[in-house]
């Protein structure tokens, strides 16, 4: 059978922006020199994406298997990998946003789709982490703003496999070691002083991660959460967490790229500073991305919550979200695949999120 072998110290001099798609891996070895071999009955297919710059600079490979699970691997870590030929054809992309060399320095996994743009401000007081399980994977990723004690953002990926199992919620809230710095973190003592008024607000919330107790656990990490009122909490927020795992479970989407986050830069998105030293944002929002690997095909929604109770959510673009926020999301996407989803307010978007379009003032 013949197959496409893409060595690694040939990308450098031979790929410049790449995407590969359709074609099944029938083998990948590892720079450590193991070796993982794929069952052409249990694999369904891969979408691989190469940096600009070749191997220095390359992103990774995602592999769907028929059993709904999915496996991915960074290109830093792969000698090479062996394709079998299907079909299909090979497209250039440009990807001129996406976390580079310099990103993946702050935190390797920052290929991922679910990552936006790393923050490109500050490094000493910016936190890029990723909680990994006892199993070494990525159960959800945050960047944390140690001056402002505040979580800029959490994403991670949605999809059956890691809604369905066993996992006990035990709600021990604690502080994440991995912001080196005490200083910079928020505590428990800073939430007790408010939880009269304001709630540990989630944003990887702990129904999303039942696939292991580790990763259910990771979930009550102080830097996963946002002071947030328990009227917006434990209502209106609740309602749109059970609304995303819906559509992570719907048969168009196979895997759920997803942001969430609440307002911590801009003065005029901080509803107050109380006693205890916690910014309190005026909304919440998400960025959510779809992947449906038969159509081979996206859709991707924001959405903006304000924090307060009862409060009426607006379904926005990712590119209204990115004018309110500064943050650009799902910045790994080919940029031609990105302007087009980021933009997409038309009816068929519409249907697969099952909202209607906010067209109000955006502040243009």
């Amino acid at each position: 059978m013949r197959k496409y072998i893409f060595a690694l110290s040939l990308l450098i001099v031979s790929v410049g922006a790449l995407a590969q798609r359709n074609k099944t891996p029938e083998y990948i070895k590892l720079k450590n020199g193991v070796v993982i071999t794929f069952d052409k009955n249990e694999t369904d297919r891969s979408v691989v994406v190469f940096g600009q710059e070749g191997a220095k600079d390359s992103l990774g490979i995602k592999i769907y298997m028929k059993d709904g699970s999915c496996r991915d691997y960074l290109y830093s870590q792969i000698e090479y990998v062996a394709f079998a030929c299907q079909g299909g054809g090979q497209a250039d992309y440009t990807n001129e946003n996406k976390n580079a060399a310099a990103d993946l320095a702050k935190n390797k996994e920052a290929w991922r789709l679910e990552f936006p743009r790393l923050h490109q401000g500050n490094d000493e007081v910016t936190y890029e982490i990723t909680h990994y399980d006892n199993d070494g994977a990525v159960n959800f990723s945050l960047e944390w703003d140690g001056a402002k004690k505040g979580n800029r953002w959490t994403c991670y990926q949605l999809h059956d496999g890691n809604m369905k199992g066993n996992a006990v919620r035990k709600n021990k809230f604690k502080e994440d070691l991995k912001i080196t710095n005490p200083d910079h973190r928020t505590t428990l003592a800073q939430y007790s002083a408010t939880s009269s008024t304001y709630a540990r607000g989630h944003l990887c919330p702990s129904d999303d991660r039942k696939c292991t107790q580790e990763q259910n656990n990771q979930t009550f990490y102080l830097s996963n959460m946002q002071p947030q009122v328990h009227g917006h909490n434990g209502g209106v927020w609740l309602s749109l967490e059970k609304k995303v795992r819906s559509y992570a479970a719907s048969p168009e989407c196979d895997t759920l790229y997803i942001v969430k986050a609440a307002t911590i830069d801009k003065e005029a998105d901080i509803e107050t500073t109380t006693e205890a030293g916690l910014r309190v944002p005026k909304y919440f929002y998400m960025a959510l991305l779809s992947y449906n690997k038969a159509a081979d095909c996206y859709h991707a929604l924001g959405v903006w919550s304000p924090n307060y109770a009862k409060s009426t959510t607006e379904f926005i673009t990712i590119k209204e979200l990115q004018k309110r926020t500064d943050i650009d999301f799902f910045c790994n996407l080919p940029d031609a695949v990105e302007d087009y989803v980021e933009s997409d307010a038309g009816d068929d978007n519409a249907r697969f999120w099952g909202i209607t379009f906010y067209t109000g003032d955006t502040g243009e």
